[in-house]
């Protein structure tokens, strides 16, 4: 797999999980004492979290506002911008 293909790979999964962490907060707003679902929140923002850092790691920052800078060096000017388009997985393809 070519390093352009594992890049979509990870953003579609980071997407996906991103989204089903939405989904759970909206319904955990009028649930709130749903023991199951809130473990089912944790585990996806969890692992949405760990996989941002390995995308991080790998590609550079996501975003401007919730990546750290570690080595005192704001990357987020050198990764493409989101509004870039041949950087960003079609998400006709998704569905």
């Amino acid at each position: 797999m070519c390093e352009n293909s594992e890049r979509e790979a990870l953003l579609k999964k980071l997407s996906i999980l991103d989204f089903i962490a939405v989904d759970l907060h909206l319904f955990l707003d009028t649930h709130p004492n749903d023991e199951e679902v809130i473990e089912k929140y944790n585990n996806i923002i969890q692992e949405a979290d760990s996989l941002r850092y390995e995308f991080e790691e790998m590609y550079g920052p996501l975003c401007s506002f919730r990546s750290m800078s570690p080595d005192c060096e704001f990357k987020w000017i050198n990764c493409p911008w989101p509004w870039k388009r041949d950087f960003n997985f079609n998400v006709k393809e998704c569905y």
